[in-house]
């Protein structure tokens, strides 16, 4: 069932806190078990994750996630306060691992918009029978401690309060409205997080309990900074309700995640300010929080929080992925229409130094402010390599295996969009090596190598490409086997006599194939690994594989830096534009007519330094009309992709450029019949140039 959310803002806050909560929760388990064990700090670290989601999901409605949470958090509560010996650390990571797969497989629900409606009955029972035990062996906790120490966090005023005369069911003697009026000021722990939505959240429910309520800052929904202004100052309500003093004061004493809190009786006429059409920001009257609490001052106004005081500043904030593809896409609008300005021939036979000076500089500012929305896109591969822990843990304790991860160069960073589409084919790979390629230990052994096996998961800049290299030391791969698998499922595309080591290898990313015998958990299915070649070539990258028996493989994945902006070639075919990208330009030349011939399959051929490649005529595929068709006098672009060779063949070359990349309508998209496509952009004179891919010309030229 679908869900509508009614604060977007907040949902998309939450789930961004507590993905983010549970990675960092998922490193510190790994990490304490690669340690052998937890240290006070790991345990404290982990409560406080739990707490966190705990607060969060509760204070959003999400009831499920938050039971979950506090289970895990009454076992580690009971582990730091007790601090038993000899615990199987073992088994609480398999916990907290299973907690952490069943917040994740809701907050995917959440994100998209269906309810979080799993079962986690089986989770929390096995976290209290996990609890019961650690009981019965080292002994109760003192849970006094706890109890006594959320008692403290309050400062409730005891004043008199004046019972309302019963003139009306809804009056007094006075005219005024029946019930009582309170002040509220709350000050939340420092390790507190998205304190603007738990003061909303606090400001909801009391609704259902209030006539009447007023809150500063007021625009607590609207403003995230507001979360910063309430960590500082506090966050401050006024309401009026019919419920006794004893019973609205227990609701407060129920929040969570409050260091302070003062409660006090007021007089109706507080509330008249906020009453009125042009409220002013703040009640006539205020106190402040006795220490060690900062003072809070209702004087502030809302549109004052900005201009925090203080001596942290806030240097990080999180954008959504879309308002920064939005100012791509703006900045490359700019950059063709600066252009478009600076190379129309009319401005060109402009005689004034000053303007061709001006014109100058606005191409050095354009450029910048490329490189700067660019480097904002750029996120750094850590976060992905980090996960792959998770995948090498779980795999070598379901098949019994040990293998280490060793990671390099996670810093390097990629556009944002090219880190969506790596994270499945590095998955896919390191399962693939470790359920295929690491052997047993027994079998490691018995060849002399360490029993542990070694796998290398590293990244590092060539040029405008990403090069993410994962090696193993394991089994290899086989060709005869590969080679037997691919008959029998009718995989090959060319005679194997002239298939290259790479060319066998790589069949193993084809849809359907695998070695395996029998089906497992992971492997034998004939699907994955085709993953691997899907995703890249979405995002135009490339796979290399290299293997050598008993020796183990090496995969290579080339990636580029980003989708946005392509260094390219411009040419011309006819009357029509096309854009190579330059990474896969070998050479351009003018054939002689003796260099070119036909093969025995009556393909055209050229001769260069004594090789021969296959030529394709761009006029031809695409069908242009009034193009050059002798060879002499046009234009051979020779273009690598994959190992694969081809020379394109155009009327001529119109220069090199930085071309911004726009997608494909979607009815080109559909039609399958059109390859070697990958966008299109707008040159300087206003024209539309098709931008090529070169892997789609090359599969359909050479097989």
């Amino acid at each position: 069932m679908t869900r509508n959310f009614e604060n977007e803002p907040m949902v998309e806050v939450y789930i961004f806190e507590t993905i983010q909560n549970l990675e960092q929760l998922e490193q510190v388990i790994i990490c304490s078990e690669k340690n052998g064990g937890f240290t006070p700090d790991d345990v404290s670290e982990i409560f406080r994750f739990m707490h966190t989601i705990k607060g969060s999901s509760a204070m959003m409605l999400f009831d499920n996630i938050e039971k979950v949470a506090h289970a895990m958090e009454d076992v580690f509560y009971y582990i730091r306060e007790q601090k038993p010996s000899g615990l199987d650390f073992s088994a609480v990571s398999d916990l907290v691992l299973s907690c952490v797969d069943f917040i994740k497989a809701e907050i995917d629900k959440i994100t998209k918009r269906y309810d979080a409606d799993g079962d986690p009955a089986f989770l929390i029972e096995s976290l209290k029978v996990f609890l019961d035990e650690l009981r019965q062996i080292f002994g109760e906790e003192d849970s006094q401690n706890r109890s006594q120490q959320k008692k403290q966090q309050y400062y409730i005023p005891q004043e008199k309060k004046t019972e309302p005369t019963a003139a009306s069911p809804n009056q007094d003697s006075d005219g005024k409205a029946a019930g009582s009026c309170y002040q509220v000021i709350i000050q939340y722990e420092d390790d507190c997080t998205m304190e603007n939505i738990r003061a909303y959240t606090l400001v909801f429910g009391l609704a259902e309990l209030a006539e009447e309520v007023y809150y500063l800052p007021a625009d607590i929904a609207e403003n995230p900074d507001t979360a910063a202004y309430i960590r500082e100052n506090g966050f401050e309500i006024y309401f009026r309700t019919e419920l006794g003093y004893e019973e609205i004061k227990s609701h407060f004493e129920n929040i969570i995640y409050v260091e302070q809190l003062l409660f006090r009786e007021i007089e109706d006429e507080r509330l008249d300010p906020f009453r009125q059409p042009q409220a002013p920001t703040a009640p006539p009257e205020s106190f402040v929080l006795p220490e060690p609490a900062k003072p809070v001052s209702s004087t502030a106004a809302s549109e004052d929080i900005p201009k925090s005081s203080g001596g942290a500043t806030q240097k990080m904030i999180s954008v959504n992925v879309d308002k920064l593809d939005n100012m791509m896409n703006l900045v490359g609008e700019l950059m063709i229409t600066e252009s478009m300005v600076t190379q129309c021939p009319e401005v060109e036979m402009i005689q004034s130094e000053n303007f061709h000076k001006a014109a100058i500089e606005l191409h050095k500012i354009t450029v910048e402010l490329q490189d700067m929305v660019m480097s904002i896109r750029m996120v750094p591969l850590s976060t992905t390599f980090v996960k792959m822990n998770r995948i090498v843990r779980d795999m070598c304790k379901k098949l019994s295996r040990e293998v280490v991860l060793d990671l390099y160069g996670e810093e390097t960073e990629v556009d944002k969009n090219i880190i969506e589409h790596i994270s499945d084919p590095l998955m896919h790979i390191i399962r693939n090596a470790i359920d295929h390629g690491i052997e047993s230990e027994q079998e490691r052994l018995a060849k002399g190598k360490e029993k542990a096996g070694r796998i290398i998961l590293e990244a590092k800049n060539v040029g405008s490409d990403v090069l993410i290299v994962i090696k193993d030391d394991g089994r290899g791969l086989d060709k005869e086997r590969i080679l037997k698998k691919a008959r029998e499922n009718d995989l090959l595309t060319k005679p194997e006599a002239e298939m290259s080591d790479r060319e066998i290898f790589k069949l193993i990313l084809l849809p359907g194939f695998s070695t395996k015998e029998s089906i497992t958990e992971f492997s034998g299915r004939g699907v994955g690994m085709d993953v691997v070649t899907k995703n890249l070539e979405e995002v135009g990258g490339t796979v290399l594989v290299d293997s050598e028996i008993d020796r183990g493989t090496t995969i290579t994945l080339k990636i580029p830096l980003t989708l946005a902006i392509v260094e390219g070639m411009n040419i011309r075919v006819g009357k029509s534009r096309y854009t190579i990208p330059i990474t896969t330009i070998s050479e351009s030349f003018r054939p002689n007519l003796k260099d070119c011939m036909m093969d025995p399959d009556n393909n055209e051929m050229v001769m260069v330094r004594g090789q021969c490649f296959p030529i394709l005529r761009l006029h031809k595929h695409y069908q242009i009309k009034n193009a050059e068709t002798d060879l002499t006098k046009g234009i051979l672009i020779m273009v690598e992709q994959d190992e694969k060779v081809i020379c394109v063949f155009a009327d001529e070359l119109l220069g090199q450029q930085q071309v911004v990349v726009k997608a494909l309508p979607n009815y080109v998209n559909a039609m399958k019949k059109v390859l070697g496509l990958a966008g299109c952009t707008l040159l300087p004179d206003g024209s539309i140039s098709l931008i090529m891919d070169i892997s789609g010309l090359t599969g359909l030229r050479v097989q």
